[in-house]
């Protein structure tokens, strides 16, 4: 089986919109790896709330570095081996930040170094994608208490979902061999109610046992 057949799901959406939550309830049900994206050991993220224009490029710089290297190990020790796995985030992610938080300069310099640094690397062969309306997002966040997010501006989230809703429709369009499976984080609570949380399954796995992926 080649490594791009192998089961590799990714999940992605705007801070605390639930993508940990459900990468983790995923990687129970079908026995995948899970990879955790690196968010409170960057030393930066809480300065990066404080002032963001001083401190994103070394912010994104560090995501993308670790980001890479997670990437890179998953590819030799589980896709290329025929285990599946199921990520909370895709790096692709990097540049939504990197494009609203960097200075033109900054992003130019920025692109680059992503652009030679994951021209390889492997690509989820499902995306799902989560959203929800402002309030949700701010609930949830406080909820799950992570000190270094008690900053975030709403103008600043409120804007990162408007980035993600580009973001995908262009990824959609220009990946058509990639499904991208959107869930309203309004209307499913995937972690107090089993019954989303099966309904979410069932779409999954629709995905990801037909055609190449386990062929």
């Amino acid at each position: 089986m080649r490594s791009e057949q192998v089961p590799f799901i990714a999940v992605e959406g705007p801070i605390g919109v639930g993508k940990t939550s459900l990468s983790k309830k995923i990687a129970t049900h079908f026995y995948f790896h899970l990879l955790k994206e690196i968010v409170e050991e960057n030393p930066f993220l809480g300065k990066f709330y404080d002032n963001i224009e001083e401190w994103s490029f070394q912010t994104e710089m560090f995501f993308l570095c670790n980001r890479y290297k997670q990437l890179e190990d998953i590819e030799k020790h589980y896709l290329s081996q025929g285990k599946p796995v199921v990520s909370d985030y895709h790096i692709l992610k990097n540049m939504i930040f990197a494009k609203r938080t960097l200075k033109d300069h900054q992003y130019t310099k920025y692109e680059q170094i992503f652009n030679i640094l994951t021209q390889d690397m492997p690509k989820p062969n499902v995306m799902i994608y989560i959203y929800a309306s402002l309030d949700t997002l701010l609930e949830r966040i406080e909820m799950r208490g992570r000190e270094v997010e008690q900053n975030i501006q709403p103008a600043y989230l409120e804007q990162l979902s408007r980035d993600y809703e580009v973001f995908m429709d262009r990824f959609e369009a220009e990946n058509p061999d990639i499904p991208v499976i959107r869930l309203n984080g309004d209307e499913l609570d995937f972690v107090k109610h089993q019954s989303d949380l099966d309904d979410i399954v069932t779409i999954v796995k629709q995905h990801i046992y037909k055609g190449e992926v386990l062929s």
